[in-house]
């Protein structure tokens, strides 16, 4: 546990910007802070001021080797504490998450600009969440009695893997996080976590708390870019479990990486989710529903959004117009300010891109560009990364914005006449993560439900990831499951036979 001097404060606070400066320059390394062995750092930036608000430690290859070999030590005694009793630990330190909730979401709020009162809050409450839901579940790493002839007993356990090497994003960092810890340290793995690099400092924070729970060395957490901090940690030789989170791309470097050494890996690769809106539904339920479906209080920065809706043709033209009210009715502005709903986009990288789409959709002929709320006022977040949200109309499925992933506040309303035609139209997508339907004829939604190629399918509601629903996708989308029993079970532990002949 914890116990040499660290530079944050042991009590909450709500002073954001001191307590980004006290992390700035470590990583979090077998029970304590320390600086990169190569002494570089590089800037933290609050996107919606421009201003750097920290400095964060640049791993590299001689960092990984470090905090691997000090997971790997650990893990050891780690896997001998009993499973109810590693459970009871992670439970402990969602209590403690709990006590600094508010810090978390202001210091998430400041990092990556999403809103305090919409986004960054509610991210800091689902950690605990998680924490509490996979700390009940050390009792059930269970083996079973395996039938094989009546002189043998033959039985299986669940056993860990080893060192787990995460590799989180941006987007919702902590949440993301925690659904791969938690599962991992109940079933007796220790973990080795690189952050994104425009997102380090809530989870370090995180680490630095656990670590006042949890035996040293069992989280660890490094901060760096992908090639020079993120490859390493799949590479290494002692690393026996890699959990991914990101863009397709990367993945499937992660993936080759995992496969040169032979070891599972769970990836979460994004998505082009449709929500299908017939025109029997419950109307203002599902414009409700779609806004919060397409994320657009983030930006529209989520691999679930609802960046392609399609809506049955009777209610077409009172959709997109309930929409456009809907979304120019939020404001905009600074992310701490609770009377922000929509916060900034991450990065001048990923403004520019989502910004590129929409520049292209608007060149596209016969589409229009509906663009919502207002741009904030306020000279202190003039250089604020501030898009305004656009519905575009108009769209066929061959453009871009209908089959990429933007990653950002734009969707694409379409009409349709015909329940087949737009399942095929919602299947012919490369992602299959998440989709929703819209109907008060669950008939026709189950139907359509059981043949959406999609891993997660809501009908008339559009919950975000929650703790005990299985969530992960298909095709492209990613391997394996998280939040669940299920991918503690498959993903974190592998089972042993074990034969005793008593003949």
């Amino acid at each position: 546990m914890l116990d040499t001097p660290h530079p944050t404060p042991a009590a909450p606070t709500l002073d954001q910007g001191a307590l980004a400066t006290a992390l700035s320059g470590r990583h979090f390394i077998g029970g304590r802070y320390v600086p990169a062995r190569s002494g570089k750092s590089f800037a933290v930036v609050n996107p919606a001021t421009g201003i750097e608000v920290a400095r964060a430690a640049e791993g590299d290859a001689a960092d990984v080797d470090a905090a691997v070999a000090d997971a790997a030590r650990a893990q050891k005694e780690w896997a001998r504490v009993p499973a109810r009793k590693r459970g009871a630990l992670v439970h402990q330190c969602a209590a403690l998450l709990k006590e600094h909730q508010e810090e978390l979401a202001r210091l998430i709020a400041l990092e990556t600009g999403k809103a305090l009162r919409t986004e960054s809050r509610v991210e800091a409450g689902v950690v605990a969440d998680v924490l509490e839901f996979f700390g009940g579940l050390g009792s059930e790493l269970k083996g079973e009695s395996v039938p094989f002839a009546p002189n043998v007993l033959s039985v299986t356990l669940r056993e860990p893997l080893g060192v787990v090497g995460a590799i989180i994003p941006w987007n919702v960092p902590m949440l993301l996080m925690a659904l791969k810890i938690a599962p991992a340290l109940v079933a007796g793995n220790t973990v080795v976590v690189k952050s994104a690099e425009e997102a380090p400092l809530a989870v370090l924070r995180i680490c630095e708390l656990m670590n006042r729970v949890l035996p040293p060395g069992c989280f660890n957490m490094l901060s760096g870019f992908g090639p020079e901090c993120g490859a390493p940690l799949v590479a290494h030789p002692l690393v026996r479990k890699v959990t991914f989170t990101g863009s397709v791309e990367t993945g499937k470097i992660v993936a080759k990486a995992a496969a040169e050494k032979l070891v599972p890996v769970t990836l979460e690769l994004g998505g082009k989710s449709p929500m299908i809106v017939f025109a029997d539904c419950d109307f203002a339920k599902t414009v409700s529903g779609a806004l919060t479906s397409m994320r657009f209080t983030r930006q529209g920065q989520s691999c679930t959004a609802a960046s392609r809706i399609y809506v049955e043709r009777p209610i077409f033209d009172a959709f997109v117009a309930e929409m456009e009210k809907a979304v120019n009715a939020m404001v905009m502005g600074d992310p701490l300010d609770e009377a922000t709903d929509i916060g900034t986009i991450i990065s001048e990288g990923q403004f520019e891109k989502v910004q590129g789409f929409i520049e292209e959709g608007k060149r596209t002929p016969g589409a229009v560009a509906h663009e919502c709320s207002a741009m904030p006022t306020d000279p202190a977040l003039k250089k604020g990364l501030f898009l305004r949200p656009v519905i575009f109309t108009g769209l066929d499925g061959s453009s871009r914005l209908v089959r990429e992933e933007i990653f950002g506040p734009v969707t694409v309303i379409q009409p349709f006449d015909d329940a087949e035609a737009v399942l095929a139209e919602a299947n012919d997508s490369e992602y299959g993560l998440a989709a929703s339907l819209w109907t008060n004829n669950l008939k026709v939604g189950l139907d359509l439900a059981h043949r959406l190629e999609a891993g997660l399918v809501q009908i008339n509601q559009n919950l975000v990831v929650q703790a005990n629903l299985s969530y992960g996708g298909v095709k492209s989308s990613g391997l394996g499951k998280e939040a669940s029993l299920e991918a503690m079970l498959e993903h974190f532990t592998h089972k042993k036979t074990i034969m005793v002949n008593m003949g």
